[in-house]
């Protein structure tokens, strides 16, 4: 298979460019792109108060394609008043992630009763009171509330606080299944579970490691970012298994120089096993003693004596392992770990970047900390211009679980809601998401209330996921489109209600970027009379499931009354009281480390011994997989079936090395079928692709039904890029 010579560039803009037709039109879109609305793709955050696309410095234009793409989506049509009699749900089941994106707008709340067989639409007044009477009728612990990272700050706090005073905390988001182990990672080491940089620090980096991620396709305006670092003489070293031709150069649209000639973004790029970093980063640092026993100033000694604990740990256990176990854990030679461990010796400046590369796997949380452990041994972390950045996905996901939405709420804020409120709410910890999945399969749910997002397509093990959320009696939706969960992920009985998307919403809201950067969306007309806003329908359930209770949930169906609440009550978020005043957009105090005082129990930052994960023997056709994004989709939602920047045209292909494929005697394009204890996925077209021998790729959420439901324990995130698999060469009929 041919790589594409060019990434990005004129191909971005010409992408971009038929988002805006399918859209109606490029000076519609433009129109909707440059409202006073944060961006609805990544969390790297653009718009708002400062104007749409600009980020929080200001610089513009501040967009990429996947901008393009969500926007597209919410400007799309309306479903058409045929389509669900037309279309039964045994039918809908069988459709593409895409083909319901592309099916149109939700336009009016649809249900989906036992036995049906379609979907039929109702009216606003009996589905609010349909889940209304089963929400009371239902034992608080015997429901759970999950919320994707597409809604806004004040949504996502009314529906927790109502969910709490309903009785329960099974209250749980989509980061269980992506950056969940960076919070847990983070929160253990610092004291803090969220990146310790701001953007600017960005333009003042030397180095950035770019461990498990592909911003190319998933957060592209961050390759303008590794651009300008190689431009000044920084180095960008990329992590990860397989060589993507978007992280070795790349034009940036935005940059007149970068879209005619290019731009190189790699100077290193390593290729570990999958599973191999914590061995990988381990490596480096053992480098870095032998380096230091000449150069002792290589090892910041001052900032680890008096910022940092359990050094002598550390140092131990690295000094006592291997460079033989080292090499056969990362599938890298002893040479690539000392050369990067050289390069990261002479950075003034190091940026710590990764994504769900590192915290896909049963043991997502040590990854994590082993990042940690090497910003820490220079003193990388509690200082400007360096630091640690998780890769946050969706636009806001940062922000649902800032205002509560966990199944534990933090301390302060927990008595700082009973203090203002004559309520008292549930103490004993909910469940996480995939332990919800695991009850519901228990038939121990009766309702489940989803806000936004897609659960089904979300999970691993797709055929338990299914089984699981059928037994659930009453499923509530709140959605845009249509999505796979709504056929797939049915409880016994479903309902869909459509959401005005946040450029549309009649009231202000706001989000957070993954630098804690909170703006001011201003919301705008509706584009359909249907949609309703997410906080309104969640105050006029509360009304009425709840119609004698002390919390005023009337007052809170404002957006602007949520966010003055939520700066009373949430440490760092003071200054959202003031925001509809000032318009003054801020960062949240107490996340940004540009020094080294850490916000943990003793002010230090904490070393962490990681152990080597045991290496996987793998036999003649057993390969390890990792699940992966294309670069026409955002998380589940496949906007294209292209993947341009991997020169792939559809998704029922399996990425392998070209020396797998000779052992095997497989030829470009020869039908296999992948199989494990979880599932099998028959008629896959094997392509080669420059990924480490052993190791395999297939997109997700479609290679889902192979992911096991195995997690890390501390974080309980699934292993959706660790799993053994086995490849079969189909006979040909």
């Amino acid at each position: 298979m041919a790589l594409p010579r060019k990434t990005g560039g004129w191909g971005a803009i010409l992408y971009s460019l038929k988002m805006a037709h399918r859209a109606g039109g490029l000076w519609p879109m433009m129109r909707a792109l440059t409202s006073r609305n944060n961006c609805k793709s990544c969390a790297l955050g653009m718009g708002g108060q400062k104007g749409g696309m600009r980020d929080e410095q200001g610089h513009f234009p501040a967009v990429c394609n996947k901008s393009f793409m969500a926007q597209a989506s919410d400007m799309q049509g309306a479903i058409p008043d045929n389509f669900f009699k037309t279309h039964s749900i045994e039918t809908l089941s069988r459709w593409t992630p895409r083909e319901l994106e592309l099916s149109g707008r939700l336009v009016s709340p649809l249900i989906c009763e036992e036995n049906d067989t379609h979907y039929r639409p109702i009216s606003w007044t009996e589905a609010l009171e349909k889940t209304a009477i089963k929400i009371r009728a239902t034992p608080p612990n015997k429901s759970f509330f999950y919320a994707s990272g597409r809604s806004s700050n004040e949504a996502g706090f009314l529906l927790q606080l109502f969910a709490r005073q309903f009785g329960t905390n099974n209250v749980n988001n989509c980061s269980y299944f992506c950056h969940q182990a960076s919070g847990v990672g983070l929160q253990q080491s610092l004291g803090t579970s969220t990146a310790t940089v701001d953007l600017e620090d960005l333009d003042h980096s030397d180095l950035i490691f770019l461990v498990g991620a592909n911003p190319a396709s998933n957060h592209p305006r961050f390759l303008r970012t590794l651009m300008n670092i190689r431009r000044r003489g920084g180095q960008v070293i990329v992590v990860n298994p397989a060589r993507e031709r978007g992280l070795e150069n790349f034009s940036v649209p935005s940059d007149l120089r970068s879209l005619f000639f290019g731009s190189e973004i790699a100077s290193l790029y390593l290729q570990p096993q999958i599973g191999g970093d914590i061995a990988l980063f381990t490596g480096i640092a053992k480098a870095l003693f032998e380096l230091a026993e000449s150069n002792p100033a290589i090892l910041s000694k001052d900032f680890i004596a008096n910022h940092t604990e359990n050094f002598q740990e550390l140092e131990t256990d690295i000094k006592n392992v291997s460079w033989q176990t080292l090499e056969a854990a990362s599938g890298l030679p002893r040479k690539d770990m000392e050369k990067t461990a050289r390069i990261y010796s002479e950075s003034k400046n190091t940026v710590f970047a990764w994504a769900m590369g590192i915290t896909h796997h049963a043991f997502g949380v040590d990854n994590v900390q082993s990042i940690v452990n090497l910003a820490l041994l220079r003193g990388m972390v509690g200082k400007k211009h360096a630091g640690l950045l998780p890769l946050r996905g969706h636009s806001n996901v940062q922000g649902i679980g800032s205002v509560g939405f966990t199944p534990q709420l933090k301390k302060a804020l927990l008595d700082n809601l009973e203090s203002k409120f004559p309520i008292t709410l549930p103490s004993e910890p909910g469940l996480d998401t995939l332990s919800c999945m695991e009850a519901a399969n228990q038939g121990k749910f009766e309702f489940a209330w989803n806000l936004g997002g897609n659960l089904y397509g979300s999970n691993p093990d797709s055929t338990f996921a299914t089984e699981a959320l059928s037994k659930v009696d009453f499923t509530l939706y709140l959605n845009t489109t249509l999505n796979q969960g709504h056929f797939l992920g049915r409880g016994k009985t479903s309902l869909i209600l459509p959401v005005v998307a946040r450029d549309e919403e009649p009231e202000p809201t706001t989000q957070e970027s993954m630098f804690s950067f909170v703006r001011l969306s201003e919301g705008g007309p509706a584009r359909y009379l249907g949609p309703r806003s997410e906080v309104k329908i969640i105050s006029d359930i509360a009304e009425q499931v709840l119609s004698n209770d002390p919390f005023p949930w009337s007052k809170y169906g404002k957006t602007g009354n949520i966010r003055h609440l939520i700066g009373e009550v949430i440490p760092g978020f003071e200054k959202l009281k003031e925001i509809d005043k000032s318009g003054k957009e801020f960062h949240i105090d107490g996340r940004i480390l540009h020094t080294p005082q850490f916000p943990s129990s003793n002010g230090k930052a904490n070393f962490k011994v990681c152990p080597i994960p045991a290496v996987r023997k793998n036999s003649q056709n057993s390969f390890t997989l990792m699940t992966v994004r294309s670069e026409g989709q955002f998380n589940t939602v496949v906007y294209d079936t292209k993947d341009r920047y991997r020169g792939i045209s559809s998704r029922n292909v399996v990425l392998m090395n070209q020396n797998d494929m000779d052992r095997l005697g497989l030829l470009e394009g020869n039908k296999v079928t992948v199989r494990n204890e979880t599932g099998k996925m028959a008629n896959q077209k094997a392509t080669a692709y420059p990924i480490k021998e052993g190791n395999i790729i297939m997109y997700y959420p479609e290679s889902n039904i192979l992911v096991p439901r195995n997690s890390d324990p501390q974080s309980k995130t699934p292993s959706f890029k660790s799993i053994e698999v086995f490849l079969e060469l189909e006979k040909a009929i």
